[in-house]
């Protein structure tokens, strides 16, 4: 198999966490394929030109990260990281909820690129209290997982550590239950998120 990915992406990295979590990469190759440079081989395997994209050994092409997650999740029983029956929503809303942090902080990325008389305060300022919500109610999504390692975990520190990355400013520790800071730095130490890690 073949992982389309950019090192700044956090729908990336927590594709890439799984596979690590999963003991997949001895059957994946990471080939660097940054969406704005228009690379034909992601263009061909994603016609929205985005990543990640998971080339398949039969030349098929799954994209989006939860697509992505839930079938390399699949491929091998342990760890299950998306658990069955009823503590499957769990994860799933966990992972819902971390996805929809990573999207408006993409979006505030995006606006703060354009020139600052483009860009809308007022976006920037409802994109950034819809993070604070968000964060402020992870201490429910990760009580409410029910295993040492789920998507769900997986997820919200990947969404966390991105707001580190691209929007230090927003402080979330200041709005973060204690519980989830403390659980945000020993997850980090985890080799597949120190190995995933954006380039400084």
């Amino acid at each position: 198999m073949k992982l389309l990915f950019s090192p700044t992406s956090p729908y990336v990295r927590k594709v890439r966490i799984v596979a690590r979590e999963k003991g997949l990469l001895g059957r994946i190759s990471e080939v660097k394929s940054i969406p704005f440079d228009s690379p034909p081989e992601l263009v061909a395997a994603n016609p929205l030109g985005k990543v990640p994209a998971l080339i398949l050994e039969d030349g098929s092409v799954l994209f989006d990260s939860p697509v992505i997650c839930e079938y390399l999740d699949q491929l091998v029983s342990a760890p299950q990281l998306i658990l069955s029956g009823i503590a499957k929503w769990p994860v799933l809303r966990a992972q819902a909820l971390a996805d929809g942090v990573m999207d408006v902080a993409a979006s505030g990325v995006m606006e703060l690129r354009r020139p600052q008389n483009e860009q809308s305060p007022s976006a920037l300022k409802h994109w950034r209290n819809q993070i604070r919500s968000a964060v402020s109610q992870m201490h429910k999504e990760l009580t409410a997982q029910n295993a040492d390692l789920t998507l769900g975990h997986i997820a919200m520190a990947t969404a966390l550590s991105y707001l580190d990355f691209r929007h230090p400013d927003l402080h979330w520790r200041n709005v973060a239950k204690p519980a989830v800071v403390d659980w945000h730095a020993e997850f980090s130490k985890r080799h597949s998120m120190l190995e995933t890690a954006p380039p400084v």
